[in-house]
């Protein structure tokens, strides 16, 4: 199998290794656009490929380096150059270059500042703070741009802006509320909101309220829809799912999946991702329910009887 491809800025909850469930479930053919209002990394974006899209979100920082990118306002030469002049800065500084570098993208932001503090931050977490200044501390890795490391990056950065170029995806800044205004019959959306009560400092808050305006608009929606949510973990039971999606008009597929969002493998614990859609849709050997009747019991018999909410 061809390993998926992996965009050059990282953010928790990415979805790489759910690629090929993502990809299973939805729609072969898409005759009107795809629609992502969380983008995030864009990875999913990048492996499935649609040959038109509507690509948003509210990390206004994601979006203008896709952009950039996308209209060649920022190079790969430009990357390569910056990476280099500012890993060697900070093999030299320590740092306190790293912090200089935060200061200024904070001020200016800089499409290529914000790729070098997305691969040096620590544990390649994005995270801004109220004000929306990016706020994460660093790797403590004054050698992370070595030249591996850069190449690793480069690769990355030249597979991406080759499909940016040979596509018709738009993006832009906006809210879900904007963006799923905009799906029409022949669409497809994919929704990957943050997980309420998880990752919550993403670029802006996300609360039940939110995950709540977000079922009402998709129940909604004239299109055909993919919702991406974190469904149980050995600890708890996502109950907006229970409350939102137990019906029989929706599917929901479940797939293990590991976030690797923690200092050491053994804060990184198994989660039960659903993919949840208003269509008729399977992954290949894995649990899938079209309506709520025993449903819990199922994801029970997955990860083991006896987890609590």
């Amino acid at each position: 199998m061809k390993p998926p491809t992996v965009p050059p800025i990282k953010c928790q909850g990415i979805k790489t290794k759910l690629i090929p469930a993502i990809r299973a479930v939805v729609p072969k053919l898409i005759d009107g656009r795809w629609i992502e209002p969380f983008c995030g990394s864009c990875v999913v974006l990048f492996n499935l490929r649609p040959v038109r899209a509507l690509i948003s979100d509210t990390n206004k920082h994601i979006i203008k380096f896709y952009n950039d990118l996308q209209s060649g306002s920022v190079t790969p030469g430009m990357v390569y150059d910056f990476l280099r002049e500012n890993g060697d800065l900070l093999k030299l500084k320590g740092e306190d270059h790293y912090y200089e570098v935060r200061e200024e993208f904070n001020r200016s932001g800089s499409s290529l500042a914000f790729l070098f503090l997305n691969r040096s931050c620590f544990n390649g977490v994005m995270r801004f703070n109220r004000k929306g200044g990016f706020n994460v501390p660093f790797c403590r890795k004054p050698t992370r741009f070595a030249q591996a490391y850069v190449t690793k990056i480069m690769n990355q950065l030249k597979a991406c802006v080759s499909l940016l170029k040979d596509h018709d995806w738009i993006f832009r800044t906006h809210s879900f509320q904007v963006a799923l205004a905009e799906a029409r019959e022949n669409d497809v959306v994919y929704v990957d909101p943050p997980y309420a009560g998880r990752h919550t400092d993403y670029y802006n808050s996300w609360s039940e309220i939110d995950e709540r305006e977000l079922a009402v608009l998709l129940k909604a929606s004239p299109s055909s829809f993919v919702l991406s949510t974190w469904y149980k973990n050995e600890f708890r039971t996502n109950p907006i799912v229970e409350r939102e999606w137990l019906d029989s008009r929706y599917t929901i597929n479940t797939k293990e999946h590991f976030y690797h969002v923690g200092p050491s493998e053994d804060l990184r614990h198994p989660m039960l991702e659903a993919l949840i859609t208003n269509f008729r849709s399977s992954i290949p050997d894995a649990p899938a329910k079209h309506s709520g009747n025993g449903l819990f019991d199922s994801l029970d018999e997955v990860l083991g009887e006896g987890s609590t909410i």
